[in-house]
């Protein structure tokens, strides 16, 4: 009867001990899972020289990123992972229009929705212009 006591402790603390162990790895395989991957990190470089020199709306950069070759979980994680003010994104795009072609106020909003800019980021950007 001895035995039989002892070897169910053992068993407790077997049990026991993996559990601890489970408690202990668990964190840090979530952490390992929260670096970013080599596709992440490479979107969020192409997502800044992309701003460096053109305006984008958030949806219009993911597409741009997407149509590069980055997934679309990589796209989305790049441009997450960036400070941007989309509502100059707006202004500044709605000023490249206007450097071109001619819009009514309410074309250029229309342009810039189309463009992916919200409703409200498409109106700062053509008051931003003088509109």
């Amino acid at each position: 009867m001895n035995e039989y006591i002892g070897e169910m402790n053992m068993k407790r603390l077997l049990v026991m001990l993996i559990l601890a162990l489970l408690v202990i790895t668990v964190p840090l395989s979530a952490a390992a899972y929260d670096q970013p991957t080599m596709g992440e990190k490479n979107a969020v470089k192409k997502a800044m020289n992309y701003l460096d020199f053109m305006a984008f709306s958030k949806t219009g950069l993911i597409k741009q990123l997407e149509y590069e070759g980055f997934t679309k979980t990589e796209a989305e994680y790049g441009v997450n992972h960036i400070e941007v003010d989309w509502n100059e994104q707006a202004a500044k795009k709605a000023e490249n229009y206007l450097e071109f072609m001619s819009f009514s106020k309410k074309g250029l909003i229309d342009q810039l929705e189309y463009d992916g800019f919200t409703r409200a980021q498409a109106e700062y950007g053509v008051e931003a212009v003088g509109y």
